[in-house]
């Protein structure tokens, strides 16, 4: 095939973007529905038997009609395609959403004294995850179907080609149809790497990509890139296939930066340049952090006495401890938390990291790290701006000074202050080992490039959910 034909590709393969789109506007128009019915009981619960214009004007105030706007915040977290996409996770996504919106609207009612709308609140929760969730099921069942998925293709079987399908191995059900490698060493061409066939060299593009109806092409060529191949790589894109590098590929696949892949100057070129927020963001997200400071801080007022006879009670005093922590720009500050593990912990003076069933922890700090009810004394460090809600995890700088020799790019998570939560807390579990920190350092440089105020309140759901479902560590 020669390179003014165009390859045979399926243009109706939907992006990740046009796939959100589609989510959100369904969404937003089963919400609207739940809201119509909602009103719909209302006035027949209300005694006005039905639904008039006299019963909207006297009776609904205006923030009821944002009700689907809140209820798409609740399911921002939802809008992850690879959580979009499995039918248990959106059932927990939704229930979680459900109850977040109940536990709102329940502190609403005992502080507000004007009008709540109970019957119509509860109606709408009950319709719009009910109608929600159907809606959700029907786009699994027809976008997420082999007819909708792209069909991918690796240029480079090497360590950066390899390390992406092994992401993708993990991740199920898969996101798209990898079709498998192409790469320029004989002795690969015709092998199996990871279970995916190396079907040719690169001079076999065009036809490769006519053969399999290949609609993504991702560039994981480690070194120097051949100019024949660079040219016939242009050729695929002028017929329409989308071209991206692995670095790409790998964060929209597993939502993280892969460090191990990286170039020196991308520091500079890609992460510093894509890290700069607006100024609007920055407001936003300190206005967020004081309001959810100053919620933090009056729970944990309100549980600190039942807490502190716990510990008590567990293993005496202390009840809480400080420690140094690194800050934004390497800034030491002291970090508060209730103590949940024994007096002598590091009596040898050695800093180590906290395992998986470790014997230092007590018995009541288990069920704080559980429910993250250990973090709460953190939100004083909030409001005095050392910590923000959503950031990495603050870490100790003997830690920081240790895993900077050993993980690339390790004190770029030093750019933004750290989180009482974090797009690695809610992603990942523990940290026993150096290989383990790297693969939550990813999560914190992906959160580092694409934070925005829909992606915080995302992690702060995630967080409620994990508060809820007792998934702390």
């Amino acid at each position: 095939m020669g390179p003014s034909e165009k390859p045979r590709t399926a243009g109706w393969r939907l992006r990740p973007r046009e796939q959100r789109t589609i989510l959100g506007i369904g969404d937003l128009l089963v919400a609207y529905v739940a809201l119509a019915g909602a009103l719909y009981i209302w006035s027949l619960r209300d005694q006005w038997l039905d639904l008039s214009f006299d019963f909207l004007q006297r009776r609904v105030e205006a923030w009821y009609y944002f009700l689907p706007f809140a209820w798409l915040i609740l399911l921002v977290q939802l809008y992850d395609l690879h959580r979009a996409n499995n039918w248990r996770i959106t059932v927990r996504g939704i229930s979680v959403a459900a109850l977040t919106g109940l536990l709102f609207y329940t502190l609403i009612y005992f502080l507000y004294e004007g009008s709540v709308a109970r019957i119509g609140v509860g109606a709408f929760l009950v319709l719009a995850s009910l109608l929600t969730l159907m809606w959700r099921l029907v786009y699994i069942g027809i976008f997420a179907g082999p007819a909708f998925m792209r069909r991918v293709l690796i240029i480079g079987a090497g360590k950066a080609g390899q390390t992406l399908v092994r992401a993708y191995r993990e991740i199920w059900p898969p996101p798209f149809y990898l079709v498998g490698f192409l790469d320029d060493s004989a002795s690969k061409v015709g092998s199996q790497i990871n279970g995916y066939p190396v079907l040719a060299g690169s001079d076999q593009l065009l036809a490769i990509v006519e053969k399999e109806s290949v609609s993504d092409l991702v560039v994981a060529i480690t070194g120097e890139m051949r100019g024949m191949t660079f040219q016939t790589i242009l050729d695929a894109q002028e017929h329409g296939l989308e071209v991206v590098p692995m670095p790409t590929a790998y964060e929209e696949l597993t939502r993280r930066v892969p460090v191990h892949h990286l170039e020196s100057e991308w520091l500079l070129r890609s992460f510093v340049d894509q890290a700069r927020v607006s100024g609007f963001y920055e407001i936003s997200k300190r206005m967020l952090d004081l309001l959810g400071g100053l919620v933090g801080v009056l729970l944990c007022i309100l549980l600190f006495p039942l807490i502190s006879l716990l510990i008590l009670i567990d293993t005496g005093f202390p009840i809480t401890y400080k420690q140094i922590r690194s800050g934004k720009g390497g800034k030491p500050f002291y970090v508060y938390k209730f103590r949940t593990m024994h007096q002598d912990a590091e009596k040898d003076g050695k800093v180590r990291l906290t395992e998986k069933k470790d014997a230092r922890i007590t018995r009541v700090g288990t069920f704080l790290r559980r429910t993250h009810l250990d973090e709460f004394p953190q939100f004083f460090n909030v409001l005095r701006g050392e910590m923000s809600l959503i950031g990495p995890r603050s870490e100790r700088p003997e830690w920081i000074a240790e895993f900077q020799k050993q993980i690339p790019f390790y004190r770029a998570r030093l750019l933004v202050k750290p989180g009482v939560s974090g797009w690695a807390q809610v992603n990942y579990g523990y940290t026993a080992t150096v290989q383990e920190m790297a693969i939550k350092l990813e999560y914190d440089l992906y959160y580092i490039k694409h934070r925005n105020l829909m992606m915080d309140l995302s992690i702060i759901l995630r967080t409620v959910g994990q508060v809820f479902g007792f998934r702390g560590r």
